[in-house]
């Protein structure tokens, strides 16, 4: 582990612990990322429904494993610098899948890695029809990614979707069980009350995120107000993926419609900022280093 990686990680802890709402949106591939870190934000999230989605064209079903989240992890952490927080799904399996996922993704970037206690394989958080593991199971796989991870600083995020299938009590007593197992971040997902938002902070004594997904369950708050109320990472999983979507949409049906497509910013990013985005410049110098004397 490089010097670079602990400040990174000890910094993101910090970041999270202070429980000021760091708003965090999601990355689908190492482009996506890339605006993110342009745009100014301090952390990323990589989605597994958005590499689904953008990468297979498949809905959150459980179609990405470790492997694939593993190649896209890594290609991320050579794109930015950002502190990435990889989505794992359920483990890819049971507990010992769990300690496997946690070494590999470490070794690939990872500076958080949520788990999350539905059965695999799992659905997307705001689907219906979902189902959830027995609370020890779930305790047990806590257990095995604290003791996989190499560096302390590596945060592991425990999440529950019992919520939606035994109410938010259920998932308030299991998210005391995770905490007390030792995950340093608590995900309770698809709140779907203000009143659950306003409270769910001041129960735990560890931080926690809260998942905006727009148009799904929970109703969307400010980032000041989430910031006010004591939560550690303000999550934005896929507006990265839904904007890039009607972009697509919009650029495209301008092209289908008029048979042609000029450099319209309110339709296409200039050829310039493409580049731009993706490092030519750096390149270009380095091409002239290399060079042939």
């Amino acid at each position: 582990m490089t010097t670079a990686t602990a400040q990174r990680r000890a910094e993101f802890r910090r970041k999270v612990e202070a429980r000021q709402g760091l708003l965090v949106p999601g990355a689908f591939n190492a482009l996506s990322a890339r605006v993110i870190e342009d745009a100014g934000f301090e952390a990323l999230y990589l989605t597994g429904a958005g590499v689904t989605n953008m990468s297979l064209g498949l809905p959150d079903l459980a179609f990405v494993g470790l492997a694939e989240m593993a190649e896209h992890t890594a290609r991320v952490r050579d794109a930015v610098s950002l502190p990435i927080v990889v989505d794992a799904d359920t483990g890819f399996g049971n507990a010992l899948n769990v300690r496997h996922a946690v070494r590999v993704l470490e070794r690939s970037g990872a500076d958080a890695i949520q788990f999350e206690d539905q059965v695999l394989p799992k659905k997307c958080g705001h689907f219906n029809g979902k189902a959830v593991i027995g609370a020890g199971e779930m305790v047990g796989k806590i257990r095995a990614a604290l003791d996989a991870r190499e560096d302390g600083n590596l945060q592991i995020i425990a999440r529950t979707d019992a919520a939606a299938l035994d109410g938010i009590e259920a998932a308030i007593e299991r998210g005391h069980r995770f905490i007390e197992a030792g995950a340093d971040i608590l995900f309770i997902e698809a709140t779907e009350t203000l009143s659950d938002i306003e409270r769910l902070p001041a129960l735990f004594e560890r931080p926690q995120l809260i998942n905006i997904v727009i148009g799904g369950k929970t109703p969307t708050q400010s980032q000041p107000r989430l910031a006010e109320l004591g939560y550690g990472i303000v999550l934005y999983a896929n507006a990265a993926l839904q904007s890039a979507v009607l972009g697509m949409q919009k650029a495209l049906g301008a092209l289908r419609d008029s048979g042609r497509l000029d450099e319209d910013p309110s339709l296409v990013a200039p050829f310039a900022e493409r580049q731009r985005l993706v490092n030519k410049p750096f390149y270009d110098a380095l091409d002239k280093q290399y060079a042939a004397d």
